[in-house]
């Protein structure tokens, strides 16, 4: 089972007549992923990759009935651009750009609030690779081959750290049933604690694995909401161990300010309240196995 996309899954792409948006497209398409269409403003009526253009989502979502939309608009308009999916009615909103400014953030945090939470439309991202649910669907620019099939969530804020946790766990033979980059900027859509709380309640997902960044309380709200929370075991890993305090590093978000924000002090905060952390990047593999064979095993109910 999966999170958030599957099989059935009918996707859009905002932007999708760019050169990235339809390289990335290609992959998504490959991999099986169920792309219906695309909106690109002034192209409306014509076809790409043999799949019809729109000018606006609400064009889209009449004809083509979209649940999801994957937004390559540059940061100048991604805003707008999230906005516009939701006053269409999208369901669920993958933003892979970068560089969109904080200010433009906040005003669409406000503006999905104004959608009641039954008809709010789900943002992930952005800066983020988007979301993937091995052997059914993609929403992003992972590269699918490495993703294996199976039991472990991964929530993460670095792109490439969810990569390698995936080709990690591939050559243990874990497979992963949802892997969701949440992003790492510092105003995003979902949090670690919304996607948790989303395999939490997922029969098949017997373990998460979640990826932090410094800076930002993200994580260590997100670990203690994990003890108080879930039933099932969380491994957690914080890149920038070795990070010099006050500098920005790569992600918007990635800046070391306060107590608390370091990797040193989230990966403590963590381990005090019962995750197990990963050492290195070279065993997130390790420790999810760790975390597996660790497990409960399930009560088996027998009828007299």
């Amino acid at each position: 089972m999966a999170i958030l996309i599957n099989e059935l899954t009918r996707i859009i792409v905002q932007g999708f007549t760019g050169d990235k948006a339809s390289f990335h497209t290609q992959k998504m398409m490959e991999f099986g992923a169920k792309v219906v269409g695309g909106v690109t403003p002034g192209k409306g009526g014509t076809m790409h990759m043999g799949l019809p253009v729109f000018d606006t989502v609400k064009e889209a979502v009449d004809a083509v009935y979209p649940d999801a939309s994957l937004v390559f608009v540059p940061a100048p308009f991604s805003a707008d651009a999230i906005m516009e999916a939701a006053d269409a009615g999208i369901k669920l909103a993958c933003c892979i750009t970068d560089g969109i400014p904080a200010q433009d953030m906040m005003m669409v945090k406000r503006y999905l609030r104004r959608y009641p939470k039954d008809k709010r439309t789900r943002l992930i991202g952005p800066n983020c690779a988007g979301l993937i649910s091995p052997g059914k669907s993609m929403l992003g620019l992972m590269p699918g081959h490495i993703y294996l099939p199976g039991n472990v969530g991964l929530v993460t804020r670095s792109g490439t750290l969810g990569y390698e946790a995936a080709s990690q766990m591939k050559d243990l033979g874990i497979g992963v049933s949802t892997s969701v980059g949440i992003g790492g900027d510092p105003i995003n859509g979902s949090s670690f604690l919304d996607i948790l709380a989303m395999f939490e309640e997922d029969p098949e997902t017997d373990a998460v694995m979640m990826i932090g960044e410094i800076g930002g309380p993200q994580e260590a709200e997100a670990a203690l909401w994990v003890k108080e929370n879930m039933t099932k075991p969380v491994v957690g890993y914080v890149a920038g161990l070795t990070a010099p305090p006050g500098r920005r590093m790569g992600h918007a978000g990635a800046i070391i300010s306060a107590f608390g924000d370091t990797a040193a002090e989230k990966a403590e905060i963590m381990r005090s309240l019962g995750l197990t952390v990963a050492k290195s990047p070279a065993h997130l593999g390790e420790a999810v196995a760790e975390a597996l064979a660790n497990k409960p095993a399930k009560k088996k109910y027998v009828s007299i």
